[in-house]
């Protein structure tokens, strides 16, 4: 049996080398081997999918899905993840504006923001990760994936896909996990039924609304609100203020007294728009390569790897 395929034509520059070892989050990034393999739970969050994404020399993105799914809400779903639903023409006219994006686009050409694969897996991550180390969190969710959701063979090798939010609600103890983190990840997976967690209709808020919304949620305060609607969403205009290490490339990268305080950042940010937020995460992963490796701070904050 022949597995569906769709193909997505990105529209200005995308490396998918770049995303598949860009970690993050639960993704640990790492080698490449032209196959960047996808294991998740689709919008609406009642069935799991997973998808090998290829990409070929002329730049289209080539997907295969195994699993069942509407295959227009997975394509549309995959876009999101890799930022292919944004016109990267618009970031090439900001590099053309702005000398030191430009640079950084030169060291890391085609980035583009890798984002978690929903709002319930981002806030399912940040129930997780809160105060703990996230490599010990990473084999916690990957057992927990193991255990309670579906596992793909993809490219030969196995992915497991992070539990449905009813799977999740089913989960009672489990090794690595004390009961407050339970209750909390239960309450991500109420959260998600109830449609808190859809990113359609999170996408149509203003982004300070709708981490007010997320925020109701026990467990998700300001910082990791912050996580969702930005890495989870998929806003791509939000310029995140609480980034510290961003805040200090920044002023690095443009010549600029350090600490760099919020008013000079919103400043310098404006040649940045519409799409501060890729602009931000540029300069998260390529600014360490420009000014080199003892420079802290390529992947190490909320929005690139809490």
């Amino acid at each position: 049996m022949t597995s569906p395929t769709f193909t997505i034509a990105p529209e200005g520059p995308f490396s998918l080398a770049e995303a598949a070892t860009f970690g993050f989050g639960q993704r640990s990034g790492g080698g490449w081997d032209g196959v960047m393999r996808l294991a998740f739970c689709l919008d609406g969050y009642a069935r799991q999918v997973g998808v090998e994404v290829r990409q070929d020399d002329a730049g289209a993105v080539h997907c295969t899905v195994t699993g069942d799914g509407d295959h227009e809400a997975i394509k549309r779903q995959v876009a999101r993840v890799l930022s292919l639903d944004h016109d990267g023409r618009e970031f090439t006219k900001i590099a053309d504006r702005d000398p030191v994006i430009a640079r950084l686009a030169q060291a890391a050409p085609g980035l583009r923001p890798p984002l978690f694969y929903s709002p319930y897996e981002a806030a399912a991550w940040s129930v997780l990760s809160a105060r703990r180390p996230a490599k010990q969190m990473m084999t916690v969710r990957q057992r927990l994936s193991e255990a309670h959701g579906d596992t793909f063979e993809l490219a030969g090798q196995q992915l497991a896909a992070f539990p449905l939010p009813e799977a999740l609600l089913a989960v009672d103890s489990f090794a690595g996990l004390n009961a407050d983190k339970i209750e909390r990840l239960k309450g991500v997976a109420k959260a998600a039924l109830n449609g808190q967690l859809d990113a359609e209709t999170l996408r149509r808020l203003d982004p300070a609304e709708a981490m007010s919304r997320l925020q109701l949620i026990k467990g998700i305060g300001s910082f990791y609100s912050s996580l969702i609607v930005i890495r989870g969403t998929g806003f791509a205009d939000v310029l995140p203020l609480g980034e510290p290490q961003a805040l200090a490339l920044t002023a690095k990268l443009y010549g600029l007294d350090e600490p760099l305080d919020e008013a000079k950042f919103r400043e310098v940010a404006e040649a940045w728009k519409p799409l501060r937020t890729w602009a931000v995460v540029l300069i998260r992963a390529a600014g360490p390569r420009v000014l080199g490796p003892s420079v802290p701070g390529a992947q190490d904050s909320l929005h690139v790897s809490a």
